[in-house]
């Protein structure tokens, strides 16, 4: 059974679940939505959401996972019996295909920066355009994400602690200070502080209120945070009682929160100093393929230096966030059907990469994908969450928390949002997230 394996330590699952929070969404996702929401306006529903719904959220997902000792499969089952069933599923199914898809997005990443990296930046828009075009398809995308999914799976076949918990422990710490190194760089930029009064200071109280900036804020909270998904609840199995969720859920959220607030004061500064504002406004992919490469080609060799470092930042970042969505399926195998852990590794892996291949040949796909299994699905799986601990089994988020010494007042305002305002606000970002997602298909 896969919940026999532990962490070696409770700072050991923190910087798993921070590093499977933290990933691409952060770097390059929060920078373009920030930027198409108000700036302010945006960063402050943002907040919001984080605090008033995915802590609690993800407090339960955790306890869910600890309570259970049970995969993301089996875990409602256990919880709340065989009508909720169908929420292990959800997961299951969130897990991959969000992993389909974002094997193709680490596989740009790592071509990119072998490309910064033995031969240059491009030159001027129409370079970047050309290598985005080319890099977007192809033998190259492919091959991009076989490699990237063959290292997840290398990772997660290692085990908790020797594989997850090992890279996490200098993965995590390595991220952070080359992230706050580029953004001291950056802050040094002619156009530092009109890219932060432009995209992250800008206030328009419009915004506040506009369907798109309300979606955004939504799946960037759930698609960051990373709960709903069952990464979290596959690691939360390998906890022991002592673990203190509330603080450890803290530190995640404050984590990933910082990465995406410090993504942001890398990549502004440079899009006014470049004057590529145009691009960061009309795709997330704009952003870190198009504008950041051209950007820093016109520094020379201190910009090609950087983009080398701010692309293995980035692939890293990836890295910790794949091994979490792979555990899922990993997990589920082991437990269900017995499996060794490197025939579940390789099978799911295999699977996977079959299910990303249109993403890999259609950016439309790859999309549709993002938007569905990266946003609505995710979404769903945080409003069941809720829904779960908070009405159908609140004895046991109560009783785990308690074993493990959480104050009673930490206690009662978890529940009191897990119950109250959660599944509301959740249900509204849902019908949001759809109502908008459905507009931008069929106009």
């Amino acid at each position: 059974m896969a919940a026999r394996e532990k962490w070696r330590s409770g700072l050991g699952f923190v910087l798993a679940a921070a590093g499977s929070a933290v990933g691409l969404g952060n770097l390059w996702g929060f920078a373009y939505r920030a930027s198409q929401g108000g700036g302010g306006a945006f960063l402050l529903l943002y907040v919001l959401i984080v605090l008033v719904v995915c802590l609690p959220v993800l407090v339960a997902e955790m306890v869910l996972g600890r309570s259970t000792g049970q995969s993301p499969l089996l875990a409602p089952v256990a919880a709340a019996g065989r009508r909720w069933q169908p929420m292990g599923w959800l997961f299951v199914l969130a897990a991959c295909g969000i992993l389909a898809f974002y094997a193709v997005l680490m596989g740009w990443t790592g071509v990119t920066l072998l490309q910064s990296a033995f031969v240059g930046l491009p030159q001027d828009m129409g370079a970047a355009e050309e290598f985005f075009a080319g890099l977007s398809g192809g033998r190259t995308a492919l091959l991009g994400q076989l490699i990237s999914l063959l290292l997840t799976a290398v990772v997660v076949a290692g085990g908790v602690q020797k594989g997850i918990e090992r890279l996490s422990r200098w993965g995590l710490p390595l991220l952070f200070v080359v992230l706050i190194a580029l953004a001291i760089w950056a802050s040094g930029l002619e156009g530092a502080a009109s890219g932060y009064r432009t995209f992250l200071l800008r206030w328009d109280g419009a915004q506040l209120l506009d369907p798109t900036t309300i979606r955004n804020a939504f799946t960037q909270a759930f698609f960051s945070i990373g709960t709903g998904i069952g990464c979290i609840l596959a690691y939360a199995a390998y906890l022991d009682r002592r673990a203190h969720l509330p603080r450890e859920a803290l530190a995640v959220v404050g984590m990933d929160t910082a990465v995406g607030l410090l993504a942001g004061m890398v990549t502004f500064p440079v899009v006014m100093s470049f004057g590529l504002s145009e691009v960061i406004s009309s795709s997330t992919l704009g952003t870190i393929f198009i504008a950041l490469p051209t950007g820093l080609s016109s520094l020379g060799m201190s910009g090609q230096v950087v983009a080398v470092v701010f692309f293995a930042l980035a692939y890293l970042a990836a890295i910790t966030s794949a091994v979490s969505l792979l555990e899922v399926p990993v997990a589920c195998l082991i437990d269900r059907l017995g499996w060794s852990r490197p025939k579940a590794v390789w099978v799911s892996a295999a699977v996977i990469f079959v299910l990303g291949l249109p993403a890999a040949t259609s950016l439309g796909v790859l999309g549709w994908m993002d938007s569905v299994f990266g946003g609505v699905l995710l979404i769903l799986g945080g409003l069941l969450l809720a829904l779960l601990l908070g009405w159908v089994v609140p004895s046991r988020f109560e009783d785990d928390l308690s074993s493990s010494d959480a104050p009673q007042a930490v206690r009662q305002g978890l529940m009191l949002l897990l119950r109250w305002v959660a599944p509301p606000v959740i249900a509204f970002g849902l019908l949001v997230s759809v109502w908008d997602l459905l507009r931008s298909w069929f106009g």
